[in-house]
């Protein structure tokens, strides 16, 4: 057993990790994840039209206090919001902006502006809204300033962050000063080790690469962990499982 550094109870794992294995046997998949311990999930393609993996997680018990869905670009944000509302998800987390929207401070300022408006319509439905990185919003710098970082500075305080860790420091950005600067308004991590090449399918098990995993998340003990892979060698409820235990120290 390792030190813990989490309780299982603070865990969340991202849906995305298991997509495949979802795609086969969606409720088997769920109840795999319950098993490992899990009380909560944060499933991936929410949206207005279609919250089925949000009801289906919550039937296994995993709660779904997050969930990523586009924000941005979204066609009717309020419907979007409403299902958040109904659906039990609290914070509705724009997953991805493509690195071309990413160039310059007009596209840092058009993208806060858009976030901004879209958590003052979240907020009457009593949700929030997230923004989660990839690597080239850190490997961007603008005027000596990371994009995400410039982002934060121009965000409403009701927009919160979601740091995939382990992005930033493909992006060239220590994870752990990542988060001391941007301090409270990080309010969930994607915790997944591995190295720092950007190949996805050499990640590990928390614990297992190159990342300081313990020292990240001592940088935000206020946020969420997400355990989540993009890609795994071996069979990712095992991966998952073994991030658990890491996080952990094999608690049940």
């Amino acid at each position: 057993m390792t030190e813990p550094i989490a309780p299982i109870s603070a865990l969340s794992v991202q849906l995305y990790s298991v997509r495949d294995a979802l795609a086969a046997d969606r409720d088997g998949t769920l109840a795999a994840l319950a098993g490992i311990g899990l009380t909560k999930a944060e499933p991936f393609g929410f949206a207005a039209a279609d919250t089925a993996l949000v009801a289906a997680a919550q039937r296994a018990g995993l709660a779904t206090p997050s969930a990523h869905g586009s924000v941005v670009d979204v066609e009717d944000r309020e419907a979007l919001f409403a299902a958040a509302a109904a659906a039990g998800v609290a914070t509705v987390v724009e997953p991805f902006l493509p690195p071309e929207r990413w160039t310059g401070i007009d596209d840092v300022e058009a993208i806060a502006a858009a976030l901004n408006h879209a958590a003052e319509q979240a907020a009457a439905h009593g949700v929030t809204v997230g923004y989660h990185n990839h690597a080239w919003e850190l490997s961007t710098v603008i005027d000596g300033v990371t994009a995400l970082e410039a982002l934060a500075a121009r965000l409403d305080d009701r927009v919160a962050l979601e740091v995939d860790t382990y992005w930033a420091e493909v992006g060239g950005r220590s994870a752990v000063e990542l988060l001391t600067a941007l301090g409270d308004r990080v309010t969930h991590i994607h915790v997944k080790d591995g190295d720092r090449s950007g190949d996805t399918a050499r990640q590990q098990p928390a614990g297992s690469g190159e990342l300081p995993i313990r020292a990240i998340v001592a940088a935000a003990p206020q946020a969420v962990p997400v355990v989540e892979f993009d890609a795994y060698g071996g069979d990712v409820l095992d991966g998952i499982a073994a991030s658990v235990a890491f996080l952990t120290g094999g608690e049940r």
